[in-house]
């Protein structure tokens, strides 16, 4: 755990060019290492060396859903007209934020959409690739798995078994091998 002494503002002296490098977070003027970013002071020694005084930050920027981003998210409640998520991954990038999106009935599929039932295509708990078509309103992001490459990537069957997809719209329970509805993502 860092010291209250180790912790650093943009501007604040660090020490003497005669002493140290400046690594990252840090940059040097008139022979003097100052802070560039807010974080912890960290000072390295390598071969001989002088050591390097570097910054890092605590917490890292969080990934931020934008319009057409790819993200995996998890289904955590169903109802007739949507199925609400939680945003766990953008683009590749994990969340450290909580985000909420929507995938509304007509954003399920490309075609046939006043066929599609919410119900047989997520259920709670399945782990969904969407693409983010909105950023909605001020409590959720809207979603839309649309294209074949989106849709269910992960599910539990209701007997607790994983489920495999046989078809883009099928899922089988891996345990009792009972075939489960879901709009499933064509594998990558």
């Amino acid at each position: 755990m860092a010291l209250v002494a180790d912790a650093v503002v943009p501007g604040q002296r660090l020490g003497h060019v005669q002493e140290f490098n400046a690594g990252v977070g840090t940059y040097s003027r008139q022979d003097f290492i100052y802070a560039s970013v807010v974080g912890l002071k960290k000072i390295t020694i390598e071969n001989n060396e002088l050591p390097t005084m570097t910054v890092e930050r605590e917490n890292t920027q969080s990934a931020m859903p934008d319009i057409d981003a790819i993200v995996t998210c998890k289904v955590v409640r169903v109802n007739p007209r949507f199925a609400a998520v939680n945003i766990m991954v953008v683009d590749g990038k994990p969340c450290t934020d909580d985000f909420q999106g929507i995938i509304r009935v007509q954003d399920v599929r490309a075609t046939e959409k006043d066929k599609v039932k919410i119900y047989n295509s997520f259920r709670p708990g399945d782990i969904v690739r969407a693409q983010v078509i909105s950023l909605g309103d001020a409590r959720s992001y809207y979603l839309s798995t649309a294209a074949n490459e989106l849709g269910v990537i992960f599910g539990t069957s209701v007997a607790g078994g994983s489920l495999v997809p046989i078809s883009w719209q099928e899922m089988q329970c891996t345990k009792t091998k009972v075939i489960e509805l879901r709009k499933c993502a064509k594998p990558m």
